[in-house]
């Protein structure tokens, strides 16, 4: 009976499984069809008429959607001005949140190697505290800050 195929869970009856070469999805996705970014982009770039005073102009809907956005803020709605000084903040300052470029000194950088060093140390997970096989064994960690008082 070990030559003879097991059908249970992961394995389907032989009868149901997909032949070499047989795609799962025959159909597919039809060709041209777009998905949700490429449509929400072609829609904001699309051009609406926009009446500013006595002019009007053709404007992108995204510029327009901006506009009211702008507008809301100046009349003073709260939840307007969030957004567009959110936006305005994440769009110029993209390229700080790679950290800013910083000089450190001497004293600064033994700092950082030391905390490294210290959290590199660090048993991997925390001692279960329900586990009494070391309860009258601990010691307190030594404290290794360069103030840091001695307690005797």
């Amino acid at each position: 009976m070990s030559s003879e195929y097991e059908v249970g869970y992961r394995k389907p009856p032989k009868a149901t499984q997909f032949k070499k070469g047989q795609s799962g999805n025959s159909r597919g996705r039809p060709k041209g069809t777009k998905n949700l970014k490429t449509d929400l982009i072609e829609e904001m770039q699309e051009q609406i008429l926009v009446r500013e005073g006595t002019r009007e102009r053709k404007i992108s809907k995204q510029r327009a959607m901006l506009k009211s956005l702008a507008a809301q803020a100046i009349k003073g709605n709260t939840k307007a001005t969030s957004v567009v000084l959110g936006l305005l903040y994440r769009l110029t300052h993209a390229d700080a949140t790679i950290g800013p470029a910083v000089d450190l000194s001497a004293e600064d950088l033994a700092i950082i190697d030391g905390f490294t060093k210290r959290v590199a140390a660090r048993p991997a997970s925390p001692p279960d505290p329900d586990d009494d096989s070391n309860a009258g064994n601990q010691q307190p960690a030594e404290d290794t800050r360069p103030n840091a008082k001695v307690k005797p």
